[in-house]
């Protein structure tokens, strides 16, 4: 169990005293017992989640059909086999650690600080580091309580929990405070919100396939943000533009509802490759990264394929993050689109099986499409099966390189149909980083397939 020292031991001193500021790294080492002030901690969990957004990036896009790898072995992205491993330590591995780094950090606000709204924004965190551990890994280990003393590692549960109890458990909890306690007026620095919350909590419950509870927490945001106009600049609502959605000089616009921040200024634990870099095929390993197949999927005068595809010679590539400004562009976590794309999903879920609505609920995706120079999808598709692949083919559209595609289809069910091959099961999940099985000496067990 020395390995096992070892693993916490380094995440006991990664997630202790911080400075004020977000711009600032974790400079301190003090126990959680001597603090006064846990606004540094909470600092700290907003901050790692950098670590997570290059590695959600890739597998989300170059795991799916938006993106390709052309050097070996980053081609094992494509190939659906064991050897994914290959890639532990540039993604699996940092993204692994970043998350908990930020959920240690959060169970030291929420158990010890005594602002509430502090304790709010820990609780969104966790939630949210939680998620996209179990999109990527399926079953995790659960820390909630304080931060162990050295002394007390061995007595800690490291078994992986199943998915449906961490859901249960921890995230929906979490994010069912955190909904309640927060303000719902958009921060102007990033901070977490009430509409954060709902909308991330309507996401797990269609991540979850509970169609009827993400019903009205989507709902909630949608009708919220139809209700504040476009004119509020404290509130969420579309862009005019779906090009004024990105890039560095857009960052926490208004149709943000919650970005991780990132900043020259900020240093970067996360020491590859980045995703603006990749997409842009500034890396060697994929030089010409669009998938064909995402460039035939827009239609004429669709004004989001400008922004998201660029020819250049006989490369494709994406422009969406500019190389230049690059250490300056925001990782968008959720974004209103988003959200009105996934309550069109749940409605026609939960009361469109005989196709009658089909028409009603494409027209939720008007803003979304008339913004992009297209016109109404409504009357396209009669059937329930009809609405909800064309709802899935807009996502793909609209979410072009935010790391949602191969997320999507996992969640939905269509990976063999989407992606033209029929890919086993158990690489739908990402494989667990082989430090930390051999650290617990198998306790943490890796996934099946790898």
């Amino acid at each position: 169990m020395k390995r096992v020292y070892i693993l916490l031991f380094g995440l006991v001193l990664l997630t202790t005293a911080c400075d004020n500021d977000l711009d600032q790294v974790p400079p301190n080492i003090a126990r959680s017992n001597s603090l006064k002030d846990f606004q540094g901690v909470l600092n700290a969990a907003y901050y790692y989640q950098i670590g997570s957004v290059t590695p959600m990036a890739v597998m989300g896009d170059f795991r799916a059909d938006n993106a390709k790898m052309f050097e070996s072995p980053y081609t094992e992205f494509d190939i659906y086999g064991p050897n994914l491993t290959a890639m532990d330590n540039q993604f699996f591995r940092p993204f692994y650690a970043a998350m908990y780094k930020a959920i240690l950090s959060t169970n030291n606000v929420i158990e010890n600080s005594s602002n509430a709204t502090h304790v709010a924004e820990a609780k969104f965190l966790r939630a949210l580091s939680y998620f996209k551990l179990v999109r990527v890994f399926g079953d995790v280990v659960v820390f909630t309580g304080t931060t162990p003393n050295i002394p007390d590692i061995p007595t800690y549960d490291l078994k992986r929990r199943p998915v449906a109890d961490v859901y249960n458990n921890v995230i929906i909890p979490d994010l069912m405070a955190a909904r309640d306690a927060l303000s719902a007026t958009r921060s102007s620095t990033g901070r977490a919100t009430k509409y954060a919350a709902q909308g991330l909590l309507g996401k797990v419950y269609m991540q979850m396939g509970n169609f009827t509870l993400a019903t009205p927490e989507l709902a909630a945001v949608v009708n919220a943000a139809a209700a504040m106009g476009s004119s509020s600049t404290t509130q969420f609502h579309l862009r005019p533009t779906y090009a004024g959605v990105f890039g560095s000089t857009n960052d926490l616009n208004s149709e943000i509802l919650f970005a991780t921040q990132i900043s020259s200024s900020i240093i970067d634990e996360y020491g590859f490759t980045e995703f603006w870099s990749w997409y842009l095929g500034q890396d060697t390993k994929s030089q010409s990264p669009v998938d064909p197949r995402l460039v035939s999927a827009y239609d004429n005068g669709d004004d989001r394929k400008s922004v998201n595809i660029l020819q250049s010679g006989a490369r494709i590539i994406s422009p969406k993050y500019n190389q230049a400004n690059g250490p300056n562009h925001d990782w968008i976590e959720l974004r209103l689109a988003d959200i009105i794309l996934l309550y069109a999903e749940a409605l026609n879920e939960t009361t469109n099986a005989s196709g009658l609505n089909s028409a009603s609920i494409l027209a939720r995706l008007d803003p979304i499409r008339t913004r992009a120079g297209l016109t109404s999808l409504s009357g396209t598709a009669l059937t329930q099966a009809a609405v909800r692949t064309a709802i899935l083919n807009e996502r793909r559209l609209e979410l072009a390189f935010e790391g949602q595609r191969w997320f999507d289809l996992v969640r939905t069910g269509t990976v063999n149909a989407e992606m033209g091959v029929t890919i086993d099961s158990k690489y739908h999940l990402f494989p667990v980083p082989i430090s930390e099985i051999l650290a617990t000496n198998g306790i943490i067990t890796q996934n099946s397939g790898y």
